[in-house]
């Protein structure tokens, strides 16, 4: 990752030539507050590192919105952990991301300041919820990034960005200071061009928290370290049922002619089964809505903020299908339903991981949409999420890196998912793919 301070010239310089027709910021800071903290950066892992925030992180003295005029004006008055280690490390921040307000979507359409534009075609959907996040990146408007992924957030923006995402183990990352969608889904993770600068990343940010209970003592890797592990007897697991229908012919044929330069890195690539989607797809929109409805009561204007009013479509729907899902008469036949099918998923995931070492996926079953094509459908727009919510009712990771393009121009990802605390593994792998592989160096033309 670049840290000279032409690195910063560069791209104050990118974003007024073409920022504001991407809509990737909601704030972008200053170029002369930048370059004071550049000067004054701590001598540490990312010294002089530029990167932006999804804004769903708070900040103290700078605004916080989650995309949402309920907190339009909203002045933190502390600091998240993952923004706090950051800053630590020497990295500096440009500015704070748009995204689907409080992370309920997967296009940043569901937003309160406009949706962001994809920099591959600026007709179509930046994806989501960290869509600005992903934008960022790929437009060459901040070297690397910080998301969160509760169902594919991370994941469904770096597909179709063409850039590289880390959905970590949960807990793997505090999430102290990060404004919640689902506890108990949510998790903190890097967003960059290539596996490498998310390891450099996650070995800052990873770690126990005192300040979040969630947070796990595993211990950390250096993740950096081991980039270049032997891969020779590493065993990837190709679930026949996940490119079966609904799955874009295009998509299908990329991702499976990666088997060769597996094979080429030594690994061996075997099919299993792993027939969990829809159920996975109905059990997280039963427990996500619910935990949102939860987390959302707090938002009332009082002590700071502005009234519900201010709440999109999407996240009253949600609301209410939580508030449904959890109330008297109810909460027997939805909610501890769908908490029985995770324990389902858990126990498929462990079967499945017991054949191979890694699981290779979509991320996305269609290319971007276009902007307004799929937000007015809200459950196609649901029905989008089929590849990406297993993960976080299980607690695993999963790597997003880039696996080609289509013949219209537009990226096509993948994603590797492994058992808990596997990242240092997936992290090689997504490393040495991009060793021999050019997908991750390629940039629109903006």
């Amino acid at each position: 990752m670049r840290n000279d301070i032409s690195r910063i010239d560069e791209i104050y310089s990118n974003f007024a030539r073409y920022g504001d027709k991407l809509n990737a910021f909601i704030t972008l800071r200053e170029q002369k507050q930048v370059l004071a903290d550049f000067a004054h950066a701590p001598n540490g892992p990312l010294k002089g590192v530029t990167y932006v925030l999804k804004d769903a992180y708070v900040t103290k003295g700078i605004k916080t919105t989650v995309a949402s005029n309920v907190l339009g004006n909203f002045i933190p008055p502390y600091d998240a952990t993952v923004y706090r280690k950051m800053t630590e490390a020497g990295a500096i921040l440009l500015g704070k991301m748009n995204m689907d307000a409080w992370g309920h979507g997967g296009s940043t359409e569901n937003t309160d300041f406009g949706p962001s534009h994809n920099p591959w075609d600026q007709k179509r959907v930046a994806g989501g919820s960290s869509g600005g996040t992903a934008v960022a990146i790929a437009a060459n408007l901040a070297e690397c990034a910080i998301g969160e992924d509760t169902g594919g957030s991370i994941r469904n923006p770096a597909d179709w960005n063409n850039i590289t995402g880390l959905k970590v183990t949960y807990g793997r990352v505090s999430r102290y200071g990060a404004i919640a969608y689902a506890s108990s889904f949510d998790t903190v993770g890097p967003m960059a061009h290539t596996a490498a600068d998310c390891a450099a990343i996650l070995s800052v940010i990873a770690g126990e928290d005192p300040y979040d209970a969630t947070s796990s003592p595993h211990p950390v890797d250096d993740y950096v370290s081991h980039l270049s592990d032997s891969l020779n007897g590493k065993v990837i697991g190709i679930p026949t049922e996940m490119f079966d229908k609904g799955l874009d012919p295009e998509i299908k044929s990329t991702i499976l002619a990666s088997k060769a330069i597996w094979e080429k890195l030594g690994i061996k690539v075997i099919e299993i089964s792993l027939p969990i989607a829809d159920l996975a797809l109905a059990a997280y929109y039963l427990i996500a809505p619910s935990e949102t409805s939860s987390n959302l009561g707090r938002y009332d204007g009082i002590r700071y903020g502005n009234d519900r009013s201010h709440f999109t479509d999407e996240t009253m729907r949600r609301i209410m299908i939580g508030t449904y899902a959890l109330s008297a008469g109810y909460y027997d036949a939805y909610y501890r339903q769908a908490q029985k099918v995770r324990t389902l998923l858990i126990q498929a995931y462990a079967k499945a991981h017991s054949q191979c070492d890694v699981i290779l996926m979509p991320i996305m079953p269609t290319h971007a949409t276009k902007i307004g094509e799929i937000v007015s459908d809200p459950l196609a727009n649901l029905l989008a999420d089929i590849y990406t919510t297993s993960q976080n009712p299980v607690g695993v990771p999963s790597l997003a890196i880039p696996a080609g393009f289509s013949q219209s121009g537009l990226p096509i990802g993948m994603q590797l998912v492994g058992s808990k605390f596997s990242e240092s593994l997936l992290l090689a792998m997504g490393h040495q793919y991009q060793q021999i592989t050019d997908w991750h160096t390629r940039s629109p033309k903006l």
